[in-house]
């Protein structure tokens, strides 16, 4: 008895994260946290030279996390260098966000649209030599999984630019060195990952 309610509810709980994975990429979070990604790059140049001068960096960064993430930090009495060294450490990471985001996205585009790329000789492509079997591979293999992968991808980022404006301009400095750490070091790995891609364009 116990282990066929087990198997009952290891099904349903199969069944919810498909159902959490489908829809994943229709959902207004997934585009608030595209939209917080464009965003963040310019904002984030921007907040450099704001820091600077002692300008409102920190309650800039602050306000569109919690616009576009939902994030609810508390502001301290001052963020004084903190402000100024989030700006600088966030804009690799924004800027690797973005990028690698982007690049998904870009796949998911030309992949599902294969038949109207002007290089799309389906005699020598993978799938086919029909067009339908071509579009079919790259649409699916292509399109369809990174539509249902580059969601997540995006989480992950904005999970940790959350976690940076966390720890620099909020109250709470715990992890702020692991932050710190995990933010070059993904945007350092990116870099790396990205020269055969840019090789291949």
């Amino acid at each position: 008895m116990g282990s066929a309610q087990s198997a009952s509810r290891h099904r349903q709980a199969s069944r919810i994260a498909w159902r959490t994975v489908l829809r994943e990429p229709f959902c207004a979070a997934t585009w608030r946290r595209f939209a917080y990604l464009l965003l963040a790059v310019p904002v984030g140049v921007l907040c450099v030279p704001i820091a600077l001068v002692g300008g409102p960096a920190g309650r800039i960064q602050r306000g569109l996390a919690q616009r576009l993430l939902g994030m609810e930090v508390a502001a301290p009495r001052r963020t004084g260098p903190l402000a100024l060294a989030h700006a600088v450490i966030s804009v690799p990471l924004n800027l690797t966000a973005l990028m690698v985001s982007g690049y998904f996205w870009t796949v998911v585009v030309i992949n599902l649209a294969y038949p109207l790329r002007p290089d799309s000789d389906p005699a020598n492509a993978w799938g086919g030599p029909t067009m339908a079997g071509a579009w079919a591979l790259h649409g699916i293999a292509g399109g369809v999984a990174f539509l249902l992968i580059t969601p997540w991808v995006m989480r992950g980022f904005t999970l940790l630019q959350a976690r940076l404006v966390k720890s620099f301009l909020g109250n709470d400095r715990t992890g702020l060195l692991g932050a710190t750490g995990v933010a070059l070091a993904v945007a350092a790995l990116c870099a790396l990952l990205s020269i055969p891609v840019i090789h291949q364009l």
